[in-house]
Order: structure tokens, then sequence, then C-alpha cells
């Protein structure tokens, strides 16, 4: 798969000594499920084109399809290949650590990507490479605040129950609301399970429910425009401020259109290429934090002509 007469050069560009160079490091990725949305599917073709460019890498990758058993399994036969690291992007943090010891135990590193275990786990990963969420729902928290003057109703969307980056990012929201703003009150938390159908109807429910809506936060942007489209519907999007994470193309455009207020930007490009380089790094013996975030600042219109539209 990859040119062997690159390897030398590649090895040099990423600062490998000789003692611990080797020719090609064989590492293996188990991603949480693909085809659930378009920041997965880049993260995916991102991380293939970030080892193809390296050089001296060789990769396993393979997709748990939301799958917390199909994920272990995939550890598991990962572990069976002697993959000289692992990379884990986990369906769910609790679940998988029996797994990620495992391979701890059997002296492959592990990497986690994009979403973090829990806390019991932290001891058998040799770092976590991704955005910080918690960070992300606080920031969320600040731009309501900012949107609504400092009083209002808000509903929030979350993703996938259980999975850690919802769990954080609602966490994160919620904890800081009331900090920045105790006059804007949350009303109810519903899950939209990171799909845009599904949030739409949730956001169609709170339409029904709720005569007086002035903000929704949502977990991403894909999940954010469903209950856009929802509130369109009805006839009601114009009193309603939209504030999402994770910036979608589609997002960037509605935010350039006016018709959501803001978001957080995180590149799947960014993303993947960090988990790689961890892991290279992790190899490579370097001595790194545990805990490896990337930066995802604030977009709105004031500043969304500092960002490229996303790809995704």
């Amino acid at each position: 798969m990859f040119n062997k007469t690159a390897i030398a050069a590649s090895v040099i560009m990423m600062s490998i000594t000789t003692a611990q160079a080797q020719d090609t490091y064989r590492i293996g990725i188990t991603q949480n499920n693909v085809g659930v949305d378009s920041y997965q599917t880049t993260y995916e073709s991102a991380f293939e084109a970030a080892a193809e460019k390296a050089g001296n890498v060789d990769i396993v990758v393979l997709d748990a399809g939301g799958d917390v058993a199909r994920q272990i399994g995939q550890v598991r036969n990962l572990i069976q290949q002697q993959m000289d690291a692992i990379i884990i992007w986990p369906t769910n943090g609790q679940a998988v650590i029996p797994a990620i010891r495992q391979a701890h135990n059997a002296g492959i590193p592990v990497i986690v990507t994009n979403s973090k275990i829990a806390e019991a786990g932290l001891e058998f990963i040799s770092a976590f490479s991704g955005p910080d969420n918690v960070q992300q729902g606080i920031s969320s928290a600040e731009m309501m605040c900012d949107a609504l003057g400092g009083e209002g109703k808000v509903v929030q969307i979350s993703g996938q129950p259980g999975y850690t980056t919802a769990l954080e990012r609602a966490t994160g929201f919620e904890k800081r609301l009331p900090e920045v703003c105790p006059d804007v009150e949350l009303v109810e938390t519903q899950p939209g399970n990171w799909n845009r159908e599904r949030a739409q109807r949730v956001m169609e429910d709170f339409l029904t429910k709720y005569d007086q809506i002035d903000g929704v936060y949502s977990g991403d942007d894909n999940m954010g425009v469903g209950a856009l489209n929802a509130a369109k519907g009805a006839g009601r999007a114009d009193e309603i401020i939209f504030i999402g994470a994770t910036n979608f193309a589609v997002g960037y455009d509605a935010i350039e259109r006016g018709e959501y207020y803001g978001s957080i930007y995180q590149s799947p490009v960014d993303d993947a290429e960090a988990a790689l380089q961890t892991a290279l790094d992790v190899l490579a013996g370097k001595e790194l934090p545990k805990m490896n975030f990337f930066e995802t600042p604030k977009i709105t219109a004031e500043n969304l002509e500092e960002f490229d539209r996303p790809v995704f």
C-alpha cells in the first residue's frame, strides 16, 4: 500500500530516533459509526490520507457501526493481529474499558480519539486526542446568553444517550448557562441521536408542547438544522435562536443566511490527523499529556469569514 522508498524520509520528518524507528508501523483504528453522519465519513477519509502521506504507516480501518459489542470484538481482533498501536473512537466510554485494558496488558498502546472514555479506563490508555467537549458546551451556553440578552426559555437537543461526547457537551452547557444567564431557563432536553430527521421530530414535539421557545441548543449542527427545519415548518423560526456544535456545512450556510446564530468550529480533518500524529508520537516514545485537545473556537456571523466552509 505504501512506497517503502519514502519510509526513511518520513521517519526523519516525524523526528523519530534511529533506535525507535522501524520500517512500518501497523496501526489499527476502530471507529464509532461512520455511516451516521458526514463528520465521521470525512474523518475516515482524512485518516486514510494522513496515513498514506506519512509513508511509514500500514493501517487497518474498522467501523463498529454504533455497536459496542462489535467494537469490543474489533479491538480484540486488532490485538490478535499484534498492531503496534490501536486507535479507538469509543461507541460507549464505559463498556469499551475491558477491551482497552486487554490491549494495554498485551503491551499495545491505545489512543482514544474524538470522544473520551470513562475515568476508570484512563490508566489503560496512552493518550486522548480530540476536542474538549465540555468546553464546547460552555462556549455554546455563552453564545446563547449573548444572543438572548440574558433572559428567555430554551430547549436542548442532545446527542446519543450514553455517548461521552453527548454527555460532555450537555454537561458544559447545563453548568455554564445558569452561571452566565440565571434568567434563562432550560425547560427540557431530549436526545436527537446525532440524526437530523430525529432532531426535527423532537423539535416538532417541543413546538407543540411550548408556546414560548426563545432558543435551541443542539449537540451538533446536523441536529440543529433539523430543529431549524421544524421551526420553519411551524412558522416560528424567526422568534428562535439556534446554536449548535461541530459546525457542519449546512450550519455554516444557515449562519451565513442569518437563520442560525452560531456554532463551534470543529474540523474532522484536524481530528483525524491529530489522532494519527498522537499515535506516531506515542510510538516514537515522546512524552505527551494524557489529554491532547485541539482548538474548537466559537463561530458566528461576526467571524464567519475567518473560517473555511466545512467539507462535511
